[in-house]
């Protein structure tokens, strides 16, 4: 009773800036929470998909199998994935991201376990495509938790925070698994990375949440002060809502066709990169691992500083940044490609530009989609992206195979710098478009 007494005769905004301060260090904590949750998780979904490409050239020396017959495999998974990627953004707006997440990861790890085993090329088929399901509950979630704890003018430098997390998991993958496939055999690096994953998938069902209205906390608009607490919507869109406000949106789908080609681009390197030097610039699998492993290192600094660029410098106007990203990387790629095979520091330049300028037009284009949607569509846009995204993916796979078995990687390089030119000009269409609230906020800033 004295404590509620001591509290009534406080002056009212003291009780209030108590109520703000207090509300400020929940959602400080549970942002650092989220953003390292979904980070190392995200980092975990690659160590169980990126493993396969550096098993491809067992694949190929100790079961036969030729690059159109691996491309397939790799094909049909990506084509799955961006289905998938398609679903479990449209569902996972109306779902709980923790749960998602969570699965998606347990699954792959099992699946990829099964993997270990196998050697035939349906069973390899039908795990892959199967497994790749599964890495589609991965970005779509983490699209919802970003656009839900992150306000738009922060989240582009957040998202690429982020981001980093499949390159810190693609280049771990890529940097121990010649050393445990020379230890154990090249089955391991399968099962290995499957055990870890398991543990990882229970820890993000224990940290993540899913929203900050389901904590109790305010929208991230309002607690930014982008607008008023009674400004927000926090009404649901059914899932035939969101399907039709992203469908709709011009906008979006330059995004998609941008990410067509980015992934055109970033998935030649992704599958290909240790087989192409191994094979074309003559650099062992051990070698050829680390200078893949350096597109994954300079990757995260390309997206951090794409995303600090469109957030800072260009303020929220994603499609500048990709283009002049784009344009520049398919000036690398060329570099790349005409590289001497005797001139090693040149393939770990090259690996390491293409690595630095990929990454952020990536990551551009969800944030962009985000964006040009909304956050309750976030998940949606970001998924249909992926999934158009993912068509380029599976151009990559069969494609570059047949490509590279009847005409050679010369041709490959050729087709690919052409893409990188294609994905700069969808860029181009969004030059001057950014998220609506981004434009609401300076307008009332400019009101008297």
């Amino acid at each position: 009773m004295v404590q509620s007494l001591h509290l009534e005769e406080l002056p009212s905004n003291t009780l209030l800036d108590k109520a703000s301060n207090a509300e400020g260090r929940t959602y400080s904590y549970w942002r650092r929470r989220i953003m390292l949750s979904i980070m190392v998780g995200y980092a975990a979904f690659y160590l169980v998909r990126q493993n396969f490409t550096m098993a491809i050239p067992y694949l190929q020396s100790e079961l036969g199998y030729s690059k159109a017959e691996i491309g397939i495999i790799i094909s049909t998974g990506a084509i799955l994935y961006g289905l998938g990627k398609g679903l479990s953004g449209l569902l996972g707006d109306r779902s709980n991201a923790r749960y998602l997440m969570s699965a998606g990861l347990l699954g792959s790890a099992i699946v990829s376990f099964c993997l270990g085993f196998s050697s035939t090329w349906i069973a390899l088929l039908v795990l892959y495509t199967l497994n790749m399901c599964f890495q589609s509950m991965g970005w779509p979630p983490c699209a919802k938790l970003l656009t839900h704890w992150f306000s738009p003018k922060e989240i582009g430098t957040k998202w690429a925070l982020w981001n980093t997390s499949q390159q810190i998991g693609g280049a771990t993958v890529l940097i121990i698994s010649p050393y445990i496939m020379a230890a154990y055999g090249w089955r391991y690096v399968f099962y290995v990375p499957a055990v870890l994953c398991v543990g990882f998938a229970f820890f993000l069902l224990n940290r993540l949440r899913d929203t900050p209205e389901s904590l109790g906390l305010p929208a991230i608009e309002a607690h930014h002060g982008l607008v008023e607490a009674h400004e927000v919507d926090d009404s649901k869109l059914s899932t035939k809502e969101i399907f039709f406000q992203v469908t709709r949106n011009k906008l979006v789908w330059y995004m998609c066709g941008a990410n067509f080609f980015v992934y055109i681009v970033r998935m030649f390197m992704f599958n290909w990169a240790p087989t192409f030097l191994s094979e074309f610039k003559g650099s062992s699998l051990k070698l050829a691992g680390w200078q893949a492993a350096m597109f994954d290192i300079t990757a995260m600094f390309g997206g951090l500083i794409a995303g600090y660029l469109s957030d800072k410098v260009f303020e929220g106007r994603r499609g500048r940044v990709g283009f002049l990203y784009m344009i520049v990387l398919s000036l690398s790629i060329w570099l790349l490609w005409k590289a001497p095979i005797d001139q090693k520091w040149q393939h770990f330049l090259g690996m390491m530009l293409i690595g630095f300028l990929v990454t952020g037009p990536q990551i551009l284009v969800g944030v962009a989609a985000a964006d040009f949607a909304s956050k309750k569509a976030a998940g949606a846009a970001s998924g249909l992206t992926g999934t158009v995204g993912y068509l380029g993916a599976a151009v990559t796979g069969v494609g570059v195979g047949l490509i590279v078995d009847n005409s050679g990687w010369d041709a490959a390089f050729a087709s690919v710098t052409i893409c990188a030119l294609l994905s700069a000009f969808f860029f181009a269409l969004t030059w001057n478009h950014r998220a609506k609230v981004l434009d609401k906020q300076n307008e009332s800033i400019s009101t008297p």
